[in-house]
């Protein structure tokens, strides 16, 4: 096998006006980066060394970027103005910040009776207490009578009061 040496001959890098042209041409039209270089007849590592070695690609590209900018920004702003709904709500949207409101009003009229609401609740209590009575009279559970109303467990009886001090107990030795 045999090595072929490649012949590299590094081109000079120099912001000629026809470079500076097609790194203005490429940004006006919306490209960045690395396409941006190799659509301006460079590879991606001359324009940077270019963009470090001279300030004024760099500017062709801002100038590029801001001049396409422009250029769809009337595009834009004259079809707002001949009635594209769209593109007036896209200029809305970019050009002021604008956003839609993401809350929706809904309005429900609605009249609640307290006494509707309370005889259905007692309604309910009625219905409850049946069910208790049939399952009690087939030997379930007791009767609701005591199970539906407010009693308080004798808690006063079982009562420890933590903070108290216990009784000592005397052990003889």
């Amino acid at each position: 096998m045999t090595f072929h040496s490649l012949p590299y001959d590094p081109r000079p890098l120099t912001a000629t006006e026809a470079r500076l042209e097609a790194i203005y041409t490429a940004a006006r039209r919306g490209l960045k980066g690395d396409t941006l270089a190799l659509a301006a007849g460079m590879t991606p590592t001359e324009y940077r060394k270019l963009c470090q070695m001279d300030p004024i690609a760099e500017y062709a590209e801002q100038k590029g970027r801001a001049d396409g900018e422009m250029e769809m920004a009337g595009i834009l702003h004259d079809a707002a103005l001949q009635g594209d709904a769209k593109a007036a709500l896209e200029m809305l949207k970019f050009a002021f910040k604008w956003s839609a409101p993401q809350s929706i009003q809904l309005q429900v009229e609605q009249k609640i009776s307290i006494t509707a609401a309370l005889e259905a609740a007692q309604q309910r209590v009625l219905d409850i207490t049946a069910e208790y009575a049939n399952d009690a009279d087939a030997g379930g559970v007791p009767a609701p009578s005591s199970t539906l109303t407010h009693q308080p467990d004798r808690e006063a009886d079982r009562y420890d009061d933590h903070n108290a001090r216990r009784t000592e107990k005397s052990i003889d030795l």
